[in-house]
């Protein structure tokens, strides 16, 4: 099962409160883990503006604004840019996302931004979702999760509450028919 590049649509039934009604685009996927970000989580009390000045990283005119998210609760500290495929930081340091997308932790993406330059569309995510080895397979199986597609008219949608149902129902899901209990046929 390969699930690099796909999107993660949590269950009803989800039994972590930190992933509820969660929609994470899967970054890498091996026999060794997963790793996600969360794309439809705001962080409520922080802006990219007051980011950048944290960062002491100076907003030229044209700078850009992109959306701070909460992109999991594994190392919250730490950023991830999550972008469209056509900007490559100098040095390559970008991981490659299947589906068109591109991640990068490194400070030129910030700065990118800040000068108004970058990729078309971004989100920065503080922290990650990640697996164990098995762990997701197992979750899946367990019915916690849906996969589908990404589209990048999703994954950078400004409607972050509506990310959910929308997800669902580009798989052609009524999110009010899905129960939250699972069963075999």
């Amino acid at each position: 099962m390969e699930l690099a590049g796909k999107i993660l649509i949590a269950m009803p039934g989800m039994g972590d409160p930190r992933f509820e009604r969660s929609v994470i685009l899967l970054c890498a996927h091996s026999p060794e883990g997963a790793m996600g970000i969360v794309i439809n989580k705001p962080a409520v009390d922080l802006s990219f503006a007051k980011l950048l000045e944290q960062l002491n990283i100076p907003v030229a005119p044209e700078g850009r604004d992109i959306r701070v998210h909460v992109g999991g609760p594994v190392e919250r500290g730490r950023g991830f840019v999550l972008h469209s495929a056509d900007w490559r930081p100098q040095g390559g340091s970008s991981m490659s996302v299947p589906g068109g997308f591109e991640m990068t932790a490194t400070m030129d993406v910030l700065e990118a931004l800040a000068r108004g330059e970058g990729p078309e569309a971004a989100i920065l995510a503080l922290g990650y979702a990640g697996w164990g080895p098995g762990q997701l397979e197992a979750e899946i199986i367990r019915n916690d999760w849906l996969t589908g597609e990404p589209e990048a008219g999703l994954v950078f949608s400004r409607d972050d509450g509506g990310k959910w149902a929308a997800a669902l129902r580009r798989m052609g899901i009524d999110p009010r028919t899905l129960s939250g209990s699972a069963g075999r046929a």
